[in-house]
C-alpha cells in the first residue's frame, strides 16, 4: 500500500504522548515508561550437511524480537544449502575475520535502520568493502509496490547504504506485537494507529538466496 502520513491530529497526539513520557521521567517512573519487555537475542551456529567452504555471517539488530526471527530462519535456509552460518546479534559485535559473506539486518524505527547496526557498518566499512554483503530490512509500512512505497523503503537505508554501496537489498514484512513494546512505544504505536499483525512471509524469508551464494 502506498506511504500513509501521519495526520496532524495524530502527530499532536503523539507529541502529547512524548510530553507525558518527560513528565513520567520527571515523576520517577522512567523505567516503568520505557523498559522493553526482555527479548531473545540468539547467537545460532548451523553446519551446512554438506559442508562448504563459505563461511556466512547473519547478524542482526531487533526492537520486539521479530528481526531475530528472521534473521535466524535466513541462517537455517543457508545451512540447509549446505552453508555454514553463524547467527549473531550486533549488540556482541561479532568479528568478520574468517567470513566470505556477511549478512546485516535491521527493523526500523522512525524510518530508519536501528542505531547498533548503523554505527556496526560504519565500524566495519573498510572490511565489508572486500566482502560480499547483504543487507535486509524488516518493516511495516511502504510494503507495496507503487513508488512511493518503493522510494520511501529506499530512504530506510539513508544512514547506511553509503558504507556499503555494493551490497545486495532486500525487504521483508515484519511483525507488530504490543506485549513486546515498552509502555510508551505501545501507546505511541497504537495513537498511530499500528495494530498487531504479523505480515512476515516466511516463503519469501527462507526462499531468499543473496547474489552470490
Amino acid at each position: 500500500m502506498p506511504a500513509q502520513p501521519i495526520s496532524r491530529r495524530r502527530f499532536l497526539t503523539v507529541a502529547g504522548l512524548s510530553v507525558a513520557g518527560a513528565t513520567l521521567a520527571g515523576a520517577g517512573l522512567t523505567v516503568a515508561a520505557t523498559q522493553t519487555p526482555v527479548i531473545d537475542h540468539p547467537t545460532v551456529t548451523l553446519e551446512g550437511a554438506t559442508p562448504m567452504s563459505k563461511r556466512i555471517l547473519v547478524t542482526y539488530a531487533t526492537r520486539a524480537g521479530s528481526t531475530a526471527e528472521i534473521a535466524a530462519a535466513i541462517g537455517e535456509s543457508l545451512a540447509a544449502r549446505g552453508y555454514a552460518v553463524d547467527v549473531k546479534p550486533v549488540n556482541e559485535q561479532p568479528a568478520l575475520a574468517g567470513y566470505t559473506t556477511v549478512i546485516i539486518g535491521s527493523a526500523i524505527r522512525i524510518g530508519n535502520w536501528l542505531p547498533e547496526a548503523i554505527e556496526f557498518v560504519k565500524r566495519h566499512q573498510a572490511t565489508l568493502s572486500g566482502l560480499p554483503v547483504a543487507l535486509f530490512t524488516v518493516h511495516l509500512r511502504n510494503t507495496g509496490d507503487d513508488e512511493a512505497s518503493q522510494t520511501a523503503r529506499t530512504a530506510y537505508l539513508n544512514a547506511v547504504q553509503p558504507f556499503v554501496p555494493h551490497a545486495e537489498t532486500v525487504y521483508f514484512s515484519g511483525k507488530m506485537d504490543f506485549s513486546r513494546l515498552s509502555w510508551l512505544d505501545r501507546m505511541i504505536a497504537k495513537m498511530v494507529g499500528a495494530v498487531e499483525t504479523d505480515e512476515r512471509d516466511w516463503n519469501q524469508i527462507r526462499g531468499w538466496l543473496p547474489v552470490g551464494l
